[in-house]
C-alpha cells in the first residue's frame, strides 16, 4: 500500500504513532491528521482527482516497485513527477519505469545544475524534467535568475519549495521558476490571480 504522506512516522500531524513502513495497513488507516482526516492511499488520489497532478517525493526503497507500477497501471504517466533527495533512487526508478517515467533531479542533480548554471562543467542525469529545490539552502541562494535559464535551457522546469509569502512568491515567478510549492493555497492562488496566470 502507497500512503501519500510526507513524514516517515505517524507523530507529528497525526493521533497515532510509528514508522508508516513498519506498520500494517490496518494500523495506517485508523490514523487521523489533526484527529479528522485519515491517510489517503496514492492509488485513491490519483482515481479521485484525475486531473490533478502530482510531485512525489520517493521516501523509501521499499516504494520503488509499487509506485512504478502503479502508474503503470494506471497509465498516470503524464501525471507524476518522481523525485527524491536520492539521485540513485530517482534512477533506480527510472530505469525500471523506463522513458516514459518524468523524474527530478536529487540533491547531487541539483548540485551539478546549480554548478553548470555558475559555468562550472558537471555532470547531469538525462531524463530528469524538473529540479525541485529550496529558494536558499543554509543561506546560499539556490534558485536565482542564472539558474534558471541554466535548467530551462536544459528542458527542465524549477519548483521551487516550500514558499508562503506573497512577495516571495512575486519574485520567483518574476524569475520565471515554473512551479511553487506551498503550505497556503489561497495565498499561491491569490498571487496566480493577480498575475492573470490562473486558470
Amino acid at each position: 500500500m502507497l500512503v501519500a504522506f510526507h513524514d516517515a512516522t505517524l507523530d507529528r500531524v497525526t493521533d497515532a504513532s510509528g514508522r508508516i513502513r513498519d506498520l500494517p495497513w490496518e494500523a495506517v488507516r485508523e490514523a487521523r491528521v489533526a484527529g479528522r482526516e485519515p491517510l489517503p492511499l496514492f492509488a485513491d488520489l490519483l482515481e479521485e482527482f484525475p486531473e490533478a497532478r502530482w510531485n512525489v517525493d520517493l521516501k523509501t526503497e521499499s516504494a520503488l516497485g509499487p509506485l512504478v507500477d502503479l502508474i503503470r497501471r494506471t497509465g498516470a504517466w503524464d501525471r507524476v513527477c518522481v523525485g527524491s533527495f536520492t539521485e540513485a533512487r530517482v534512477a533506480r526508478a527510472q530505469r525500471l519505469a523506463g522513458p516514459r517515467l518524468a523524474t527530478s533531479y536529487g540533491v547531487s542533480g541539483v548540485l551539478g545544475l546549480r554548478l553548470r548554471s555558475l559555468g562550472v562543467p558537471a555532470a547531469l542525469r538525462a531524463g530528469a524534467v524538473a529540479a525541485q529545490v529550496p529558494e536558499r539552502q543554509g543561506g546560499v541562494p539556490v534558485v536565482d535568475r542564472r539558474f534558471v535559464r541554466a535548467a530551462h535551457a536544459r528542458g527542465i522546469q524549477v519548483h521551487v519549495w516550500t514558499v508562503n509569502d506573497p512577495a516571495r512568491m512575486h519574485s520567483l515567478l518574476d524569475l520565471g521558476v515554473d512551479g511553487i510549492m506551498t503550505d497556503h493555497l489561497e495565498t499561491l492562488r491569490s498571487v496566480l490571480t493577480e498575475r492573470g496566470a490562473w486558470t
